[in-house]
């Protein structure tokens, strides 16, 4: 894990927001709603910058490249198809302008200047990850499994059950290895701005033996990738900012229990007995592990609007060494 430079004491924060957080539910899914649903988020961010804090902004993308792909599939007797990798630099984009956008408002309301950089972000993945012949990634809206299969057999879509809560498309996912525009952000971090990076868990890319860079056809888990990053620009906290309170153990069932508190022992035994869904917070947990393990301090997972509280440690889980 890097080390922090002195001139840099302020305590560094990585939020990470879920693709989905930025849909409240299925009748607020336009571009519009999702703005809005930004502009709330970035609301809850503000006070904590405010603090002194030094903030990185990490976001999903799911649910809206699944949107491209779903109007690119629509549209393919009319325009050529878009590729997945430029599904995610277009969500990219688009999602880190609505963030850095709202933060920026938010910021003058308040009568602040603040400079906020969204970064088009690549992300390098070997190209033998055995993900790409195992797709596992969910991706786009919820359907019933009719839905699905029909989609599986006319469109040629993996799909997968997701955690109970439906059936979606599922990509590849392969492991994020290197950041590449990472001495960008460390300079931009340095020069007192707030950074939105790795949306969607970056754009995933491949070096040739020439050492050029070609993107793949992949979503890279975005918990991952904020992972990686928080790791490397030697991040204090890493904060999971998702569509639920807490996280629960026997999630679903009549058992079921919200936890204030975890320690990294704790989250690898519930791990083996099989506490957290693939498509859901196992990834969330699996990334905090990592982070608590290169030697970041504290995993906090809760709502949006639960963030500055959870800093604090009023609200949310908490998940320590």
């Amino acid at each position: 894990m890097t080390t922090p430079s002195k001139s840099n004491a302020q305590p560094l924060v990585v939020i990470a927001i879920g693709g989905n957080s930025l849909i409240t539910d299925s009748e607020h899914m336009s571009v519009v709603d999702q703005y809005r649903a930004a502009g709330e988020t970035s609301h809850y961010i503000a006070p904590i910058i405010r603090q002194g804090y030094r903030v990185v902004v990490t976001h999903g993308n799911g649910p809206q490249v699944g949107f491209v792909l779903l109007r690119s599939e629509l549209a393919k007797d009319h325009l050529h198809q878009v590729p997945l990798a430029n599904c995610v630099a277009d969500t990219q984009g688009s999602i880190g302008m609505q963030i850095a956008q709202s933060l920026q408002n938010e910021f003058l309301r308040h009568g602040q200047q603040r400079q906020v950089v969204a970064i088009v972000t690549q992300v390098i993945v070997d190209s033998e990850d055995p993900s790409f012949k195992n797709p596992t990634k969910p991706i786009g809206p919820f359907m019933n499994e009719a839905e699905a299969r029909q989609h599986a057999e006319q469109d040629g879509w993996s799909i997968a059950e997701d955690a109970g809560r439906g059936w979606r498309r599922v990509v590849p996912s392969p492991r994020p290895l290197e950041i590449v525009e990472l001495p960008t952000i460390r300079a931009l971090l340095d020069s007192g701005a707030l950074v939105v990076a790795a949306g969607g868990g970056g754009i995933p890319v491949i070096y040739k033996p020439d050492g050029t860079l070609r993107p793949r056809p992949a979503v890279i888990d975005k918990d991952a990738a904020s992972c990686l990053l928080a790791c490397e620009l030697g991040a204090s906290v890493l904060i999971f900012s998702t569509d639920v309170d807490k996280v629960a153990l026997n999630f679903g069932t009549s058992e079921q229990v919200e936890v204030d508190r975890l320690t990294a022992a704790e989250c690898r035994r519930y791990l083996e007995e099989g506490h957290f869904a693939v498509g859901s917070m196992r990834p969330k947990i699996e990334s905090a592990l990592t982070f608590l393990k290169q030697g970041g301090e504290e995993v906090i997972i809760t709502q949006p609007h639960r963030l500055e509280a959870a800093l604090h440690g009023i609200y949310g889980t908490h998940i320590v060494p």
